[in-house]
């Protein structure tokens, strides 16, 4: 006896019309005007639905896109600062970065070094350790201090 496959079919209102040989669910999608498509494949039997597929691609494309607009690209935002940088300073770029850590972004702080503070490298280690004091319970740092050339950098990223 050859083995046929069967499938249970679902029409275009959404009812079952039960489990039938796949020949003739085409047919019938063919008769209404609409494509058999396979919906669930794990199934025992599979389930197949009658649908428009021109229709239900552009439905899956539009949620694929409002999905897309939905979710928040997170930006890397970038505060520049100097070793030996006044209070008033500070306190102004560090409300900056508060800001753009609670709006979900990352924050690249870079501590730039002219002329003979190169020499004093501690200084800037110190600076940005106080930084990462200070947004210690709203972020983490995801790239520890390095020298690049003639600035020192690092990134934190929100909790």
């Amino acid at each position: 006896m050859i083995n046929v496959p069967k499938v249970r079919v679902i029409d275009g209102d959404g009812e079952n019309l039960g489990v039938m040989y796949t020949r003739e669910a085409i047919e019938q999608a063919a008769e209404v005007g609409l494509d058999l498509v396979e919906v669930s494949p794990n199934a025992d039997p599979p389930v197949c639905k009658f649908l428009d597929v021109g229709k239900f691609r552009y439905e899956a494309q539009k949620k694929a896109n409002l999905a897309r607009k939905s979710q928040k690209t997170q930006e890397i935002k970038e505060i520049k600062m100097r070793p030996n940088i006044d209070d008033h300073d500070y306190d102004t770029k560090m409300r900056n970065v508060t800001r753009f850590i609670e709006d979900g972004d990352k924050v690249k702080i870079t501590l730039r070094f002219r002329g003979r503070e190169l020499s004093h490298q501690q200084l800037g280690m110190n600076l940005l350790r106080k930084v990462q004091d200070d947004v210690a319970e709203i972020a983490k740092v995801e790239a520890f201090p390095r020298m690049e050339g003639r600035q020192m950098l690092m990134v934190l990223a929100p909790k």
